[in-house]
């Protein structure tokens, strides 16, 4: 039997900074505002010639150099991504052709921000059942191009960017204990008008513009979270206690600080890029992931969960031994 270990990641921000401070100036909001009710205290925002993929690209090149891998290495591509370039074919695809990958599976998952999630989940079981044997998984977004700039409840929320990963298939008897341990993935569609974008292909093409009922996205999240958390945990056989980091979806702080009371979790162990970030939706757990790698909080065998919840709802949880 054969187990997905974690062999490299990377990730991408657009060059673009906006501050709380430029966004004074588009709509009535104050830097205090926001970092107070959100944490936030700049995004990185697309330029006209970054896209989804564009960003996609890079996050996974800098993943193959870490891993010490060539594109041909790999057989799988999965992208979670809500913003893709293109309604079809799948922003997967165009990321394989542009880093060169050779005939292999690639198609997009859309789980909003569960996104990467989803796709690690998706990957690790074709990875654990032999239908690929080394996986790029990316979580990709440019949710700057689906926003109200007018809407000051949504518009200081959100940043573009992307985060990648790779695993790879090695017998269960060789792993030493490391790799993708548990996953525990929810959804609840009857809490979809909390949370959308309204538009699309079948809808006659127009794309809208994101809706967001705060509050109530926040009363379910900390909830729905924290039992994701339990169950991964769960599953795997660990006690929460015994995580070494906690890598969340970087929403707001508020939802970050109500999930760590919640599960009585060691702050120190929650890694909280939401103030450089903001939410990158479907980008922000690997993006935050690797910032933690970066600056050696993240180890070679560091226990480490990852959590998210976004529109649909979806949520969910992963937990690797790296």
């Amino acid at each position: 039997m054969m187990r997905s270990v974690f062999l490299g990641s990377g990730a991408m921000t657009p060059e673009r900074i906006v501050t709380n401070a430029e966004l004074e100036t588009m709509i009535e909001t104050s830097d205090a505002w926001i970092q107070e009710r959100t944490g936030i205290a700049q995004r990185a925002v697309a330029g006209p010639l970054e896209t989804t993929a564009t960003l996609g690209t890079e996050a996974a090149r800098r993943a193959l150099a870490d891993a010490k891998l060539s594109p041909a290495d790999i057989d799988l591509i999965v992208c979670a991504t809500s913003t893709p370039d293109r309604t079809f074919p799948a922003t997967a695809t165009l990321i394989q052709a542009e880093l060169g990958i050779p005939v292999a599976i690639a198609f997009d998952v859309q789980a909003v921000c569960s996104g990467f999630v989803y796709a690690l989940s998706v990957a690790d079981a074709m990875v654990q059942t032999g239908q690929a044997k080394t996986a790029l998984v990316i979580g990709a977004e440019t949710f700057s191009r689906i926003l109200d700039w007018s809407d000051r409840t949504t518009a200081v929320l959100f940043g573009d960017g992307a985060g990648a990963m790779i695993i790879g298939a090695v017998p269960v008897e060789e792993a030493g204990g490391r790799g993708v341990l548990a996953h525990a993935l929810r959804a609840d569609g009857r809490h979809a008008d909390l949370l959308y974008v309204d538009g699309g292909a079948s809808q006659g093409g127009r794309i809208g513009k994101l809706k967001m009922q705060g509050q109530a996205v926040f009363r379910h999240a900390v909830g729905n979270i924290s039992e994701a958390i339990a169950a991964c945990c769960a599953k795997a056989g660990v006690e929460v206690a015994d995580i070494d980091w906690f890598v969340p979806h970087q929403a707001n702080r508020r939802i970050l600080e109500g999930v760590a009371r919640r599960m009585g979790l060691d702050e120190h162990k929650v890694i909280t890029t939401v103030t450089l970030h903001g939410n990158t939706s479907a980008a922000s757990v690997p993006l935050a992931f690797e910032v933690a790698r970066q600056d050696g909080r993240i180890k070679k065998g560091d226990l480490v969960l990852l959590e998210a919840m976004g529109g649909g709802f979806t949520w969910g949880a992963s937990l690797i031994r790296l």
